[in-house]
């Protein structure tokens, strides 16, 4: 009965999803097939390497998920999904309130009925979750941005390295940043898509925005409240300039971080776990305890730092600049840490292309509410992070998350589109995602349908 669900719950994942990538390859540019190639296999590749070899937070989980499995497998469904205990190596651990750890294992679970409890077909379903939320924002940004460079989406969500590299395997990274991704495009899609406000379109993008903010929520809350916050705010910026307001920039701004504010308040009425003061005290335990376990190696140290307000606010620029610059080149020749160092060159980099852009005043075409919203999410995550991770191997792991997100931003200003355009990503071709253009008529002046300006 094991073998017959699972290769019923297999062939109808291959029956969904090899026509949609065949779909997608053929939609694709020349310049973005090799890109879309690198982001899947890279993924499945390193997603099937780190399920085959299970360590740490992945085995710990794993373990877990089996008794989830043995519950659905004994029909009990309902205590399956509802329950807060777990067995762990003849123990049984309780959980108490919100728990990623208790979500994933539930998730893990549900996956064990198509791979039959196999670690490496569990790392390939999670990356293949993370490849079509990236890859879906990527072509849906390409799509409804059309003067916006196409490159700038598919290089940062679907084939920025690290990216491929920490989104992939059974871990946390590939849910969250699949379902962050795969929200932000149907959110797109729904205010910025046209014709998308009515009929059946409109409930399943709604009931999909549900489904994903749940998933999202429940992996890491903390990365998922300031997006959310973002783009409930970005909601509110469309409603009040259909009504004639908030037209200028400086009053879009206002009002994101009122939202957001109001947003923070209003949680720590709902729950005592959003309290300030307990923020910032379990903030600095997990800032303590990872500081201890990296005192051996390059890690950052904050000595003033106190779970105050106060004392959050004065460290938190330090944060943000840390978490998008450490570890510097040469801090430590460990593979990893080199990588990322390299990485934080290659951002520095775009950093100094996008101010470059913004004082020649060529900073893109995006609307300016996303830019914002997108902004104010990176710089709330890069403070967390910053002020939260002193370890930097966990530090480049977590930022995974919200890296795409930042490196969108920097790429898509008119000066890094025409880098992109010299390396041939994104010269003359029509964004992933929509229909190849449509051949001119012979004899006809007339420009070819479809075609994308950059």
């Amino acid at each position: 009965m094991k073998l017959a669900i699972a290769l019923v719950l297999n062939a109808a994942l291959l029956a969904v999803l090899l026509p949609w990538l065949r779909r997608q390859w053929e939609r694709a540019p020349a310049w973005a097939r090799g890109l879309l190639a690198w982001g899947l296999a890279g993924r499945l590749l390193v997603g099937a390497w780190r399920g085959w070899h299970l360590a740490d937070d992945a085995l710990f989980i794993s373990e877990q998920a089996a008794s989830v499995t043995r519950l659905l497998r004994a029909g009990q469904v309902w205590q399956a999904l509802f329950t807060d205990e777990v067995g762990w190596r003849q123990q049984v651990i309780t959980y108490y309130g919100m728990s990623n750890t208790l979500f994933m294992a539930k998730i893990l679970g549900w996956l064990n009925l198509a791979s039959l409890d196999s670690g490496w077909l569990n790392g390939i379903y999670l990356s293949l979750f993370s490849f079509v939320g990236c890859w879906t924002l990527a072509s849906t940004c390409g799509r409804l941005f059309p003067r916006t460079p196409p490159a700038a989406a598919v290089v940062a969500f679907v084939a920025w390295p690290t990216v491929v590299f920490w989104a992939a395997g059974v871990a946390k990274e590939p849910l969250l940043l699949g379902s962050g991704t795969w929200l932000l495009a149907l959110y797109l899609q729904l205010f910025y898509g046209p014709g998308s406000a009515s009929g059946r379109g409109w409930a399943a993008t709604v009931a999909g925005l549900l489904v994903l903010a749940y998933v999202h929520f429940f992996m890491r809350y903390f990365f998922a409240a300031p997006l959310l916050g973002a783009l409930v705010g970005l909601a509110v910026v469309h409603l009040l300039q259909r009504l004639g307001g908030a037209r200028s920039r400086v009053a879009q701004v206002l009002v994101l971080v009122a939202v957001l504010a109001g947003g923070a308040w209003a949680a720590t009425e709902v729950s005592v776990a959003f309290r300030l003061n307990k923020f910032t005290n379990q903030t600095m335990r997990i800032y303590a305890h990872s500081l201890e376990m990296s005192a051996a190696k390059a890690h950052i140290e904050y000595p003033d730092l106190r779970p105050t307000a106060e004392s959050f606010l004065r460290h938190a620029p330090q944060a943000a600049l840390n978490a998008f610059t450490r570890p510097w080149v040469g801090e430590s020749w460990q593979p990893l840490y080199v990588a990322a160092a390299l990485e934080n060159l290659a951002l520095l980099g775009l950093f100094a292309t996008a101010a470059y852009a913004a004082w020649r005043k060529r900073w893109g075409h995006l609307p300016f509410g996303l830019v914002a919203a997108l902004a104010i999410f990176c710089l709330v995550l890069a403070v967390l992070l910053g002020l939260s991770t002193p370890n930097l191997g966990s530090l480049n792991r977590y930022r995974s998350a919200v890296l795409p997100y930042l490196v969108y931003l920097l790429l898509q200003n008119d000066v890094a589109a025409l880098g992109l355009r010299r390396l041939g990503l994104g010269s003359g071709q029509h964004a992933p995602g929509e229909e190849p253009p449509a051949a001119p008529v012979p004899g006809s002046n007339a420009p070819a349908t479809g075609a994308v300006p950059l």
